[in-house]
């Protein structure tokens, strides 16, 4: 995770992640837009996040999506790195948006959040 770089984990079909890359365009930054649902983080890089966000994996999933019964992700038997694996192999089940700046990351949930780490 780059110090300068501001990176946001997009999806455009979603109005808080278009929102909050509203906001760090207002901010005058040019920030690199991955678009998570074609392109996934892998695993180290999905762990480097949460840690960055102080959370656990289980903090990051989106319950409400139809993978998260599918898979069974309720069972709090599963290991972190079960389920980071999960959303790596399905990413609609991560939080979105995440943006990363200065070593750090947030959800922008509210969009605002992430001015915490700019």
């Amino acid at each position: 995770m780059s110090d300068s770089a501001v990176t946001i984990y997009h999806n455009p079909r979603c109005s808080k992640s278009r929102q909050t890359l509203q906001i760090l365009e207002e901010k005058g930054l040019n920030p690199e837009v991955v678009l998570y649902l074609k392109t996934p983080p892998d695993s180290e890089t999905l762990a480097e996040i949460i840690r960055a966000m102080g959370i656990t994996p289980r903090d990051l999933l989106r319950m409400g999506e139809s993978a998260y019964g599918e898979n069974r992700l309720q069972d709090r038997s599963l290991s972190d790195q079960q389920l980071v694996d999960a959303m790596v192999a399905n990413p609609i089940l991560i939080e979105r948006p995440i943006v990363l700046a200065n070593s750090k990351a947030r959800i922008g949930r509210p969009p605002e959040c992430v001015l915490e780490i700019l």
